[in-house]
């Protein structure tokens, strides 16, 4: 009877490491694509299951409430605290057309002189209009417009910097995500092995040497999920404060790396987009054209210039002596007088013509020039550079999918079953599985390579496909009432 029941508990010990084949930790859904299958082939079980509801991805992770990275790029154009600054700065910037629109102030001098020992005194109004002559005031309408164009340009380049480093951001929090559902997983297994295994060393069929090495591997994976859940919250915390969310404020992602590999444009078409396209590169020609512009200003400041003069006198002046008046009566000489005067006053460019601000505002724009040129020369090599990379990731990932990967996977399960016969050891096994682990998280990692190198040809090319609030561009806001400014600056 003590035979039998051995046998029994023997045959018990095989049904369950036969079924642990066929289980999988719930957290694989996640990294589950068409570009990214992962299985685990672990040979060790136990009653002991890691669900959704207890595993720390929850806590990351929402396959049908978490945000997309769609949705994560538009809530950080809306909330990112650089970008909110870089707006105000397109307000000042339109307050300040507005500004430079208006026409200089008319000036008004008074003065009352008296006599110290007598009723004499005189009284004088002096009024001044400036003419702004020589193309002054359109010329700084000018310089203001073009700098409100680099305030926009520049707010637009923000917003594709932004977008691009959401994105990455995005792709290393889900990778961290994935790693840690993965040693879940290993967790999981492991300790269903471990327990497995120690059953067998108190039938006495292993030595207690293995209970104690499956102990081991079983702490090492503990350890290894501590530090991948660490990693996953820091990368949390980074992705809310890009995209400008509180810390305290639960974020959940949803999103895999399905559709990775696609195919690109020509290189040269993405290159002529990129140089017509390009935000920054814009904010460059704009700032060329500002300097073009403070070089006209300069110019018309260095130019005649005239203002219009008005003024009135009332002077009431006598002698100490009298006279006879028509009544032939005598009287004070006293006369009250009254003045109107007009005239031009001209200031005349003889000795200062403005020569040395023109020459500085020439240098200005011959720099901006080089800048240009030199800006247009860092686009085409970023494209090249993203397109490089993004080849490589490609060829790398896919070598990892059809040639490392399921070997990997079919390795270790060839390694389980000798050992399960006997083959090899406990040691054998706990190797080979080391190395399907280092494997897979080298899987994810160029996954997140070749999402990451895809990122960077939006960023490069400006074509991300970010999906916005339906709320108007910055651009298209300041616009329309810049249009406006504009027009009321030129009436005036």
């Amino acid at each position: 009877m003590l035979s039998t029941n051995k046998c029994v508990k023997r045959l018990m010990v095989i049904s369950a490491l036969a079924a642990a084949q066929i289980l999988i930790g719930p957290s694989v859904v996640l990294a589950q694509s068409g570009a990214a299958s992962v299985e685990r082939p672990f040979a060790l079980t136990d009653a002991r299951v890691y669900s959704p509801l207890t595993s720390s991805v929850a806590r990351y992770f929402d396959a049908q409430a978490g945000m997309t990275v769609d949705q994560t790029v538009a809530y950080a154009l809306e909330h990112n605290g650089e970008l909110q600054a870089a707006l105000k700065e397109i307000d000042a910037a339109s307050a300040l057309v507005r500004q430079a629109g208006l026409r200089a102030n008319p000036k008004l001098d008074t003065s009352l002189a008296k006599t110290v020992t007598g009723s004499d005194n005189n009284i004088t109004l002096n009024g001044m209009l400036p003419l702004e002559l020589g193309g002054r005031r359109p010329a700084r309408i000018r310089v203001a417009e073009r700098e409100l164009e680099m305030r926009q340009q520049d707010v637009v380049n923000r917003e594709r910097m932004l977008s691009a480093d959401v994105r990455a951001k995005f792709g290393e929090a889900l990778t961290s995500i994935l790693k840690l559902g993965f040693d879940e997983d290993l967790i999981a297994t492991s300790q269903r092995g471990f327990n497995l295994v120690a059953a067998r060393v108190t039938e006495g069929g292993t030595a207690p040497i293995e209970q104690n090495m499956a102990l081991v591997e079983l702490n090492r994976l503990r350890s290894m999920r501590e530090t991948a859940d660490g990693k996953a919250q820091i990368e949390m915390l980074e992705l809310r404060n890009l995209i400008g969310m509180s810390p305290e404020v639960p974020l959940r992602l949803r999103g895999d790396f399905n559709n990775l590999i696609n195919p690109l444009a020509p290189l040269a078409e993405a290159t002529e987009r990129a140089l017509s396209g390009r935000p920054d590169l814009k904010v460059a020609k704009a700032a060329e054209s500002f300097a073009e512009a403070r070089i006209e200003q300069a110019r018309s400041e260095g130019r005649l210039d005239a203002s219009l003069t008005a003024g009135y006198q009332r002077m009431d002046f006598g002698y100490p002596l009298s006279g006879i008046n028509d009544a032939g009566q005598l009287r004070p000489i006293q006369g009250t007088f009254h003045y109107l005067t007009f005239g031009i006053s001209l200031d005349l460019p003889v000795r200062n013509k403005n020569q040395g601000a023109i020459e500085a505002a020439v240098a200005e724009a011959e720099g901006a020039k080089r800048r240009r040129e030199f800006a247009e020369l860092t686009v085409r090599r970023e494209v090249a550079s993203a397109y490089a990379q993004y080849n490589s990731a490609v060829r790398a990932a896919e070598i990892f999918r059809m040639g490392v990967k399921d070997q990997a996977g079919a390795n270790l399960d060839v390694v389980r079953q000798t050992y399960e016969l006997g083959s090899k050891t406990l040691i054998d096994y706990i190797s080979e599985q080391r190395r399907f682990i280092d494997l897979e998280n080298g899987y994810i990692d160029a996954l997140l390579d070749t999402y990451k190198a895809r990122v960077e040809v939006e960023r490069a090319v400006s074509s991300s496909t970010v999906t916005k609030p339906e709320t108007k561009t910055p651009e298209t806001k300041t616009n329309e009432s810049n249009e406006r400014t504009r027009a009321e600056a030129r009436k005036q």
